[in-house]
């Protein structure tokens, strides 16, 4: 009984991390960015959502967190930054695009009346950070 009843919490939250997805999605696409993919699993790791912004590739990393900003950003550990960072590696090769890229971050609380509120870091981490925060 209490592993049916993980299971079905677990796919509650991963519904609940894809309506987020879907959201912030939509609120970039709002802000005039071109949302190019979400959900991209590729060798090594998932990439939430990828857009231009302008000329730049994007890749967000959304983080559906009950304690805001700060908690989002200290749940990406220097391992994600590495997952993350090869993963976009992979998805640019795959699509034959060559240009500048930036990691961001956008934290996503959801209010009480069901509605979303989004904290947009850019530029959060580079492929370079070892250690994100520091």
């Amino acid at each position: 009984m209490a592993r049916a009843a993980m299971d079905g919490g677990a796919a509650a939250r991963r519904a609940e991390g894809l309506a987020a997805e879907a959201a912030v999605a939509t609120w970039l696409e709002q802000r005039g960015w071109v949302v190019l993919a979400r959900n991209r699993v590729v060798r090594g790791g998932e990439l939430d959502v990828i857009a231009r912004d302008g000329e730049v590739v994007v890749f967000v990393e959304v983080r559906l967190r009950r304690g805001g900003v700060s908690t989002a950003l200290a749940s990406i550990t220097p391992a994600k930054v590495r997952r993350l960072v090869r993963a976009a590696e992979r998805w640019l090769a795959e699509a034959a695009i060559d240009v500048p890229v930036r990691f961001d971050v956008v934290a996503v609380a959801r209010r009480s009346g069901g509605e979303y509120a989004f904290a947009h870091v850019p530029a959060a981490f580079d492929a370079g950070d070892a250690e994100p925060w520091s």
